[in-house]
């Protein structure tokens, strides 16, 4: 098969390194890929919002298989334009996207289907939000509805904080995606990452994560991306698992289903666990970054067969076969983030790592610059690994990490210590 990628992070090359392993995979092209991802897949300059563009590149280059990695161009329809062109393609169509790309909306799917989540309200400005989180007091959540990249969200602590919030939002902090807010109950307990595929009426859970949102060890600083992860997450328990399966994820599905919307993808469901129960926290429609390097590392090449039989309809007769093994991927950052940052610092030792099926460090913000790799982006490396226990996973990732030579970057020292 000839098979398209589209992305640039390192989710896509997480992707991009499962799929290569798959004897059906004859050509892999990603667009626009990075520097790392130009060690396993060739690279194609094309705007990935265009779905014209990528349409016809597909036509112009027998692409028998497209995989849609982040949001946007999943927002923006790309996965409609190429179903429409008869395009076999996996990621959901435009209007199922809305999942992710407004927060209001899914909170008037778990209205009508009865899912758990926060209460909420939802605010188009300033003036009501601010009364509605003066009653309701603090701490509070205070959300961005559209999509913001992963950082439209603040933990309004204080009254202060959450006030702060609202004007930070209206006042155009995430552009459009700040034209209105929703405003959410603060749910305490622990948070974890949650992926299924669903083919819009059969679904199948591939895995569970755990991902580090703040800059700092132990938690500390402020949000970002995703400072680490590791898989599987001893809190989303089978018991845990099946109930989200049977109160959030399937009645989820099923009402897509009946507005004529059918989800067909990766449904990522943030959880948050609380006395043996959990409730929604967000869903995303794309696998989570960092969280899908260590879903990979762990999937190898059989990630292609299941994402095949999502896009074919073939679910209900998949199967995920698992090693008893666990996962863990350290983001190494530009210093500065998640605030101003540089590029182009030279990153040395890449070349002289052991790269192999237990250990591999996939690019985020790389670029190569006269045979050098270079910083290209706030997040730049996923170093990753995987043993028989975590803390074998956790022990090979940080040696790794300690052989990169890259003054200009840094990561958290603990990731994985709630389960360590």
């Amino acid at each position: 098969m000839n098979i398209l990628i589209l992305g640039s992070g390192g989710r896509e090359h997480a992707l991009a390194w499962a799929v290569k392993q798959n004897p059906k995979c004859d050509r892999l092209i990603v667009a626009p890929g990075n520097a790392g991802i130009a060690q396993v897949a060739e690279l194609a300059d094309i705007d990935m919002l265009d779905g014209a563009a990528v349409v016809e590149f597909c036509g112009e280059n027998a692409i028998d298989f497209l995989i849609v990695g982040p949001e946007a161009p999943l927002a923006a329809g790309v996965a409609d334009a190429a179903r429409d062109a008869g395009i076999l393609t996996f990621g959901p169509s435009a209007a199922a996207a809305k999942l992710e790309a407004s927060k209001g909306f899914t909170k008037e799917i778990c209205d009508a289907c009865n899912a758990p989540t926060a209460g909420y309200a939802r605010f188009d400005n300033a003036a009501d939000a601010r009364a509605y989180v003066e009653k309701m007091g603090a701490p509070i959540v205070i959300k961005a509805d559209g999509l913001a990249a992963g950082k439209g969200v603040i933990m309004g602590m204080t009254m202060e904080e959450a006030l702060a919030g609202i004007d930070e939002i209206f006042g155009g902090a995430f552009g459009e995606a700040g034209a209105e807010v929703v405003i959410e109950e603060f749910m305490e307990g622990e948070e974890a990452s949650f992926f299924i595929l669903s083919d819009g009426e059969n679904a199948l859970p591939i895995g569970t994560a755990q991902d580090h949102k703040r800059v700092g060890d132990g938690d500390t600083g402020p949000n970002t991306g995703g400072m680490g992860a590791y898989s599987p997450a001893p809190v989303l328990t089978d018991a845990i698992q099946k109930q989200a399966m049977d109160e959030i994820v399937l009645p989820t599905i099923r009402e897509m289903a009946r507005r004529g919307t059918p989800y067909q993808g990766v449904l990522y469901a943030g959880l948050m666990i609380k006395d043996g129960h959990a409730r929604l926290v967000e869903y995303n429609c794309r696998f989570g970054d960092p969280e899908c390097q260590v879903l990979m590392l762990r999937l190898g090449a059989q990630a292609l067969d299941l994402m095949l039989a999502c896009a074919e309809g073939r679910l209900d007769s998949a199967k995920v076969n698992w090693a008893d093994d666990h996962a863990m991927t350290v983001v190494m950052a530009a210093k500065g983030y998640p605030g101003n940052y540089s590029k182009g610092s030279v990153i040395g030792g890449l070349e002289g790592l052991a790269e192999d099926s237990w250990q591999t460090v996939f690019h985020a913000g790389t670029k190569e610059k006269d045979g050098k790799i270079t910083a290209n982006g706030g997040r730049v490396l996923n170093v990753t690994a995987r043993g028989n226990t975590l803390r074998e996973a956790h022990a090979k990732a940080y040696a790794l990490v300690d052989a990169i030579d890259w003054p200009d970057g840094f990561c958290r020292r603990d990731i994985g210590w709630r389960a360590l």
